[in-house]
């Protein structure tokens, strides 16, 4: 009998990873959901359309981008984390992984534990941009100084990059009080921006550049060096602001739950995508420079910038009100 019993739990253990190894050989079986967890027209939205065509060809099943906008990304995150239908992944943007966490006591999921790093998408450098009756370079601080916090910011949300950035941008540059209004998504920032409701924002390339050649924005700098991305914009040190050094960067993961071949499947799927002419061109013409990487390397990133963002989370005070 105790012998009986022994084979039948070795047997069992034996069937976990074979069924694993079978669910990965059927993987995918059916669409794919792919939650972004801004509006469509957001900078994520953009970079999750443009792989979501070839990704599906690549993998012989189509895939279906559903926008669950809300809490700056965290609810499709939240989704993401909790699926259990193996057919369900997600793009985030940096806040999701990195100051997510610190800035939500109670954040519903866990960034390091609860899901399966696949790949980064793509990066870019954040633009400040304000009217287009507004100074450049060094004049444009000293109006925004002169004004006070009669001015105001706009951003996607407490805690996001444009958020974080900003009060990175205020501390370098004594007497600069812009008051920050949270939006939904970086549409609406546009619109505010636009209409006069706000005097100034962080918002990425992709965004920035139609209106700038349009003569409905100027672009103050990049906070990077010199992209490719917007040549013709300097970088915010050529206007005396140092040391302000963020991107945006949107990447691909699943529940960690997924099994390893799905992983595996989904990872080599990215690398050869990423390698793509028409997507790497696609994504620029959209204002992303394309990535792609390992899933160690998206680790490694995601753990560098956890620490640059709790140091500004906790630096400057900014909490959830």
């Amino acid at each position: 009998m105790q012998l009986l019993k022994r084979a039948l739990l070795v047997a069992a253990a034996c069937a976990l990873p074979l069924a694993a190894m079978a669910q990965g050989a059927n993987w995918p079986n059916r669409p794919i959901r792919l939650l972004v967890g801004f509006p469509g027209g957001s900078t994520p939205d953009i970079a999750a359309r443009t792989i979501a065509e070839p990704l599906g060809k690549a993998l012989g099943q189509p895939i279906v981008v559903e926008n669950k906008p809300g809490a700056s990304g965290n609810i499709a995150a939240d989704m993401v984390a909790k699926a259990t239908d193996d057919h369900t992944l997600g793009v985030v943007i940096n806040g999701n992984l990195t100051s997510s966490k610190m800035l939500y006591p109670k954040l519903p999921y866990d960034p390091a534990k609860d899901f399966a790093d696949l790949s980064l998408i793509a990066t870019a450098p954040l633009v400040l941009v304000t009217q287009p009756d507004q100074p450049g370079g060094a004049a444009f601080f000293d109006a925004a100084r002169k004004a006070g916090d009669h001015w105001s910011y706009g951003s996607v949300g407490v805690g996001s990059v444009g958020h974080l950035g900003m009060e990175l941008l205020k501390s370098k540059v004594p007497g600069l009080l812009p008051v920050h209004v949270p939006y939904q998504g970086n549409p609406q920032v546009m619109t505010a921006l636009l209409s006069g409701q706000i005097q100034m924002a962080l918002i990425p390339p992709g965004l920035a550049l139609p209106q700038v050649k349009a003569g409905k924005i100027k672009a103050i700098g990049v906070t990077s060096g010199r992209s490719a991305l917007m040549p013709e914009v300097p970088p915010l040190a050529d206007a005396g602001v140092r040391d302000v050094d963020l991107e945006v960067w949107v990447a691909l993961l699943g529940p960690a739950r997924l099994s390893k071949p799905a992983q595996d499947k989904l990872t080599q799927a990215m690398a050869q995508i990423m390698k793509s002419g028409e997507v790497r061109q696609r994504l620029f013409d959209q204002g992303w420079q394309a990535v792609g990487s390992s899933p160690e390397g998206m680790r490694t990133r995601v753990q560098q910038e956890s620490a640059i963002m709790t140091r500004i989370i906790s630096t400057h005070g900014i909490t959830l009100q």
